[in-house]
Protein backbone atom coordinates (compact mmCIF):
# COMPACT_ATOMS: atom_id res chain seq x y z
CA UNK A 1 0.00 0.00 0.00
CA UNK A 2 1.62 2.93 -0.76
CA UNK A 3 0.76 6.50 0.98
CA UNK A 4 1.16 9.75 -0.33
CA UNK A 5 -0.30 12.92 1.21
CA UNK A 6 -1.25 16.64 -0.08
CA UNK A 7 -1.10 19.35 3.04
CA UNK A 8 -2.72 22.57 3.30
CA UNK A 9 -0.21 25.18 3.60
CA UNK A 10 1.59 25.25 6.82
CA UNK A 11 0.97 21.72 7.63
CA UNK A 12 3.92 20.25 8.81
CA UNK A 13 5.53 17.40 6.45
CA UNK A 14 4.28 14.51 9.07
CA UNK A 15 1.00 15.86 7.80
CA UNK A 16 0.01 12.31 7.85
CA UNK A 17 0.58 11.21 10.97
CA UNK A 18 -1.07 13.87 12.72
CA UNK A 19 -4.36 14.32 10.18
CA UNK A 20 -3.32 17.46 8.79
CA UNK A 21 -4.41 18.21 5.54
CA UNK A 22 -6.06 15.77 2.94
CA UNK A 23 -4.26 12.51 2.80
CA UNK A 24 -4.54 10.29 -0.27
CA UNK A 25 -4.07 6.37 0.04
CA UNK A 26 -3.38 4.16 -3.13
CA UNK A 27 -3.58 0.73 -2.91
CA UNK A 28 -1.08 -0.78 -5.70
CA UNK A 29 -1.61 -4.99 -6.82
CA UNK A 30 2.05 -4.61 -8.39
CA UNK A 31 3.72 -6.29 -5.45
CA UNK A 32 2.88 -8.74 -2.76
CA UNK A 33 5.49 -7.35 -0.61
CA UNK A 34 4.77 -3.38 -0.43
CA UNK A 35 8.61 -3.01 1.32
CA UNK A 36 9.91 -4.07 -1.81
CA UNK A 37 8.10 -2.20 -4.71
CA UNK A 38 9.33 1.25 -2.89
CA UNK A 39 12.90 0.49 -3.70
CA UNK A 40 15.24 0.33 -6.80
CA UNK A 41 15.74 -2.91 -8.39
CA UNK A 42 19.00 -3.93 -7.08
CA UNK A 43 17.71 -3.50 -3.43
CA UNK A 44 14.55 -5.10 -4.34
CA UNK A 45 16.75 -8.17 -5.39
CA UNK A 46 18.41 -8.25 -1.87
CA UNK A 47 15.22 -8.04 0.18
CA UNK A 48 14.06 -10.94 -2.06
CA UNK A 49 17.43 -12.97 -1.60
CA UNK A 50 16.88 -12.06 2.48
CA UNK A 51 13.14 -13.62 2.27
CA UNK A 52 14.27 -16.37 0.48
CA UNK A 53 17.31 -16.97 3.67
CA UNK A 54 14.84 -16.78 5.85
CA UNK A 55 12.28 -19.09 4.83
CA UNK A 56 15.45 -21.59 3.94
CA UNK A 57 16.44 -21.30 8.00
CA UNK A 58 13.19 -22.05 8.88
CA UNK A 59 12.69 -24.99 6.77
CA UNK A 60 15.92 -26.31 8.33
CA UNK A 61 14.38 -26.70 11.56
CA UNK A 62 11.84 -28.91 12.49
CA UNK A 63 10.73 -26.46 15.36
CA UNK A 64 9.87 -22.76 15.72
CA UNK A 65 12.85 -20.61 15.48
CA UNK A 66 13.54 -17.02 17.05
CA UNK A 67 14.41 -13.90 15.61
CA UNK A 68 18.19 -13.79 17.21
CA UNK A 69 18.48 -17.10 15.66
CA UNK A 70 16.98 -16.73 12.36
CA UNK A 71 19.22 -13.01 12.09
CA UNK A 72 22.62 -15.31 13.54
CA UNK A 73 21.91 -17.82 11.15
CA UNK A 74 21.45 -15.40 7.76
CA UNK A 75 23.69 -12.91 8.62
CA UNK A 76 21.20 -10.62 8.82
CA UNK A 77 20.90 -7.61 11.28
CA UNK A 78 17.98 -8.47 14.07
CA UNK A 79 16.12 -5.28 12.88
CA UNK A 80 16.54 -5.98 9.35
CA UNK A 81 15.39 -9.72 9.97
CA UNK A 82 12.51 -8.45 11.98
CA UNK A 83 10.87 -6.13 9.60
CA UNK A 84 11.50 -8.52 7.00
CA UNK A 85 9.69 -11.24 9.30
CA UNK A 86 6.87 -8.47 9.79
CA UNK A 87 5.97 -8.32 6.13
CA UNK A 88 6.17 -12.11 5.47
CA UNK A 89 3.73 -12.88 8.23
CA UNK A 90 1.37 -10.06 7.31
CA UNK A 91 1.26 -12.10 4.10
CA UNK A 92 1.17 -15.68 6.09
CA UNK A 93 4.68 -16.70 4.37
CA UNK A 94 5.46 -16.81 7.71
CA UNK A 95 3.79 -17.86 10.98
CA UNK A 96 4.54 -15.93 14.60
CA UNK A 97 3.62 -18.71 16.94
CA UNK A 98 4.88 -16.15 19.52
CA UNK A 99 6.75 -12.79 19.77
CA UNK A 100 10.06 -13.27 18.46
CA UNK A 101 9.31 -17.19 17.61
CA UNK A 102 8.75 -18.32 13.89
CA UNK A 103 7.70 -21.24 11.61
CA UNK A 104 7.17 -21.52 7.99
CA UNK A 105 3.61 -20.09 7.02
CA UNK A 106 0.32 -21.97 5.88
CA UNK A 107 0.43 -19.84 3.04
CA UNK A 108 3.29 -22.01 1.26
CA UNK A 109 1.57 -24.86 1.80
CA UNK A 110 -1.63 -23.45 -0.04
CA UNK A 111 0.90 -22.45 -2.74
CA UNK A 112 2.70 -26.19 -2.73
CA UNK A 113 -1.02 -27.37 -3.05
CA UNK A 114 -1.49 -25.59 -6.26
CA UNK A 115 2.02 -25.98 -7.60
CA UNK A 116 1.61 -30.34 -6.99
CA UNK A 117 -1.88 -29.95 -8.83
CA UNK A 118 -0.33 -28.83 -11.57
CA UNK A 119 2.35 -31.09 -12.44
CA UNK A 120 2.11 -33.71 -15.38
CA UNK A 121 4.54 -36.22 -14.96
CA UNK A 122 4.76 -36.89 -18.91
CA UNK A 123 4.96 -32.97 -19.45
CA UNK A 124 8.09 -32.92 -16.62
CA UNK A 125 9.70 -36.14 -17.98
CA UNK A 126 9.92 -35.35 -21.41
CA UNK A 127 12.52 -33.03 -21.98
CA UNK A 128 14.75 -34.95 -19.56
CA UNK A 129 13.98 -38.07 -21.63
CA UNK A 130 14.88 -35.77 -25.02
CA UNK A 131 18.05 -35.02 -24.20
CA UNK A 132 18.96 -38.51 -22.64
CA UNK A 133 17.83 -40.08 -26.03
CA UNK A 134 19.98 -37.17 -27.89
CA UNK A 135 22.74 -38.46 -25.94
CA UNK A 136 22.77 -41.85 -25.87
CA UNK A 137 20.59 -42.60 -29.50
CA UNK A 138 18.41 -45.42 -27.91
CA UNK A 139 14.68 -45.11 -27.05
CA UNK A 140 14.08 -43.97 -23.63
CA UNK A 141 10.82 -44.97 -22.25
CA UNK A 142 9.07 -43.21 -18.99
CA UNK A 143 6.56 -46.44 -17.28
CA UNK A 144 4.37 -46.07 -14.48
CA UNK A 145 2.81 -49.17 -11.91
CA UNK A 146 -0.69 -50.91 -12.39
CA UNK A 147 -0.60 -54.07 -10.32
CA UNK A 148 1.86 -56.57 -10.99
CA UNK A 149 2.89 -54.87 -14.19
CA UNK A 150 4.64 -52.03 -15.93
CA UNK A 151 2.82 -49.10 -18.14
CA UNK A 152 4.68 -47.95 -20.86
CA UNK A 153 2.76 -43.73 -20.93
CA UNK A 154 5.99 -42.04 -23.01
CA UNK A 155 8.73 -43.02 -24.97
CA UNK A 156 11.24 -40.93 -28.07
CA UNK A 157 12.16 -43.95 -30.21
CA UNK A 158 15.60 -44.39 -31.47
CA UNK A 159 16.44 -43.53 -34.84
CA UNK A 160 18.68 -46.42 -36.00
CA UNK A 161 17.35 -48.95 -38.13
CA UNK A 162 18.19 -52.05 -36.45
CA UNK A 163 16.66 -51.22 -33.21
CA UNK A 164 13.24 -52.80 -32.14
CA UNK A 165 11.66 -52.66 -28.97
CA UNK A 166 8.38 -53.98 -28.26
CA UNK A 167 7.28 -51.82 -25.56
CA UNK A 168 4.86 -48.76 -27.02
CA UNK A 169 2.96 -46.64 -25.93
CA UNK A 170 0.13 -48.62 -23.61
CA UNK A 171 1.96 -51.97 -23.66
CA UNK A 172 2.17 -53.98 -20.61
CA UNK A 173 5.11 -55.77 -19.15
CA UNK A 174 5.18 -58.05 -15.94
CA UNK A 175 7.41 -56.55 -13.10
CA UNK A 176 9.88 -59.41 -12.74
CA UNK A 177 10.50 -58.88 -16.47
CA UNK A 178 11.71 -55.44 -16.75
CA UNK A 179 14.61 -53.38 -15.22
CA UNK A 180 11.95 -50.72 -13.63
CA UNK A 181 9.38 -53.32 -12.25
CA UNK A 182 12.35 -54.54 -10.37
CA UNK A 183 12.99 -51.59 -8.91
CA UNK A 184 9.31 -51.43 -7.83
CA UNK A 185 9.27 -54.89 -7.00
CA UNK A 186 12.85 -54.02 -4.15
CA UNK A 187 10.61 -51.22 -2.95
CA UNK A 188 7.73 -53.05 -2.03
CA UNK A 189 10.24 -54.96 0.53
CA UNK A 190 10.35 -58.76 0.78
CA UNK A 191 7.41 -60.00 2.01
CA UNK A 192 5.67 -58.54 -0.59
CA UNK A 193 8.23 -59.37 -3.14
CA UNK A 194 7.44 -62.96 -2.11
CA UNK A 195 3.99 -62.88 -2.86
CA UNK A 196 3.96 -61.33 -5.81
CA UNK A 197 6.15 -64.12 -6.79
CA UNK A 198 3.28 -66.43 -5.55
CA UNK A 199 0.87 -65.09 -7.33
CA UNK A 200 2.68 -64.87 -10.12
CA UNK A 201 4.41 -67.70 -10.42
CA UNK A 202 7.34 -65.14 -12.14
CA UNK A 203 6.07 -66.81 -15.35
CA UNK A 204 8.33 -66.08 -18.23
CA UNK A 205 8.74 -64.83 -21.23
CA UNK A 206 11.94 -65.13 -22.91
CA UNK A 207 14.74 -68.18 -21.91
CA UNK A 208 16.43 -65.49 -19.01
CA UNK A 209 13.56 -64.38 -17.61
CA UNK A 210 14.10 -64.85 -14.01
CA UNK A 211 11.61 -67.47 -12.88
CA UNK A 212 12.93 -68.19 -8.66
CA UNK A 213 12.38 -66.20 -5.89
CA UNK A 214 16.31 -66.62 -4.40
CA UNK A 215 17.50 -65.37 -7.66
CA UNK A 216 15.21 -62.66 -8.07
CA UNK A 217 16.32 -61.56 -4.29
CA UNK A 218 19.75 -61.27 -5.29
CA UNK A 219 18.88 -59.19 -8.27
CA UNK A 220 17.22 -56.91 -6.25
CA UNK A 221 19.95 -56.88 -3.81
CA UNK A 222 22.23 -55.44 -6.59
CA UNK A 223 19.61 -53.34 -7.53
CA UNK A 224 19.79 -52.23 -4.19
CA UNK A 225 23.35 -50.92 -4.13
CA UNK A 226 23.87 -49.11 -7.50
CA UNK A 227 20.24 -47.73 -7.64
CA UNK A 228 19.45 -48.69 -10.96
CA UNK A 229 18.64 -52.22 -12.19
CA UNK A 230 18.95 -54.26 -15.72
CA UNK A 231 16.85 -56.52 -17.70
CA UNK A 232 19.14 -59.04 -20.20
CA UNK A 233 16.55 -59.79 -22.36
CA UNK A 234 14.17 -61.00 -20.06
CA UNK A 235 11.36 -59.13 -21.73
CA UNK A 236 12.44 -59.71 -24.92
CA UNK A 237 15.23 -61.41 -27.37
CA UNK A 238 17.78 -59.64 -28.51
CA UNK A 239 16.63 -56.37 -26.54
CA UNK A 240 17.97 -55.47 -22.86
CA UNK A 241 17.11 -52.37 -20.74
CA UNK A 242 18.76 -50.07 -17.95
CA UNK A 243 16.09 -48.38 -15.82
CA UNK A 244 16.18 -46.35 -12.53
CA UNK A 245 13.20 -45.02 -10.61
CA UNK A 246 11.59 -41.43 -10.10
CA UNK A 247 9.88 -40.14 -6.93
CA UNK A 248 7.56 -37.18 -6.27
CA UNK A 249 7.31 -35.28 -3.56
CA UNK A 250 6.48 -37.01 -0.58
CA UNK A 251 9.53 -39.53 -1.63
CA UNK A 252 7.17 -42.46 -2.99
CA UNK A 253 8.12 -44.44 -6.29
CA UNK A 254 5.63 -43.44 -8.99
CA UNK A 255 7.55 -44.10 -12.32
CA UNK A 256 10.23 -45.17 -13.84
CA UNK A 257 12.62 -44.12 -16.79
CA UNK A 258 14.83 -46.47 -19.03
CA UNK A 259 16.82 -47.21 -21.90
CA UNK A 260 16.17 -49.95 -24.22
CA UNK A 261 18.43 -51.46 -27.20
CA UNK A 262 19.80 -54.13 -28.68
CA UNK A 263 21.47 -56.31 -26.47
CA UNK A 264 24.84 -55.94 -28.00
CA UNK A 265 24.51 -52.19 -28.16
CA UNK A 266 23.44 -51.73 -24.56
CA UNK A 267 26.55 -50.36 -22.04
CA UNK A 268 26.44 -50.74 -18.20
CA UNK A 269 28.06 -47.64 -18.17
CA UNK A 270 24.88 -46.04 -18.73
CA UNK A 271 23.32 -46.81 -15.35
CA UNK A 272 24.57 -44.00 -13.54
CA UNK A 273 23.54 -41.28 -16.41
CA UNK A 274 19.88 -43.02 -16.64
CA UNK A 275 19.77 -42.70 -12.19
CA UNK A 276 20.69 -39.57 -12.54
CA UNK A 277 18.75 -38.07 -15.06
CA UNK A 278 15.57 -39.94 -13.29
CA UNK A 279 16.82 -37.84 -10.28
CA UNK A 280 16.46 -34.69 -11.99
CA UNK A 281 13.00 -35.65 -13.71
CA UNK A 282 12.09 -36.52 -9.58
CA UNK A 283 13.39 -33.52 -8.38
CA UNK A 284 10.94 -31.53 -11.51
CA UNK A 285 8.26 -32.74 -9.86
CA UNK A 286 8.96 -32.12 -5.89
CA UNK A 287 11.67 -34.64 -4.75
CA UNK A 288 14.18 -33.53 -2.42
CA UNK A 289 17.27 -36.01 -1.87
CA UNK A 290 17.32 -36.43 1.54
CA UNK A 291 20.32 -34.35 3.38
CA UNK A 292 23.52 -35.98 3.54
Amino acid sequence: MLITATSAPGCAPNAIARQCGSTRIERSSQSAFPFVSQTNGKTSIQVIERMMDLVDALAASPEPVNLKRLAAETGLHTSTAHRILAMMVEHRVVDRVEPGLYRLGIRLLELGHIVKSRIDLRTEALPYMRGLHQELRETVNLSVRAGDEMIYVERTVSDRQAMRVAHLIGARAPLHVTAVGKIFLLEDGPELCKAYALRTRLDGLTRNTIRDLGTLSKELDRIRKTGFAFDHEEAETGVSCIGAGIRDDEGKLVAGLSVSAPANRLERAWGSKIREVADYISRAIGWAPPRA
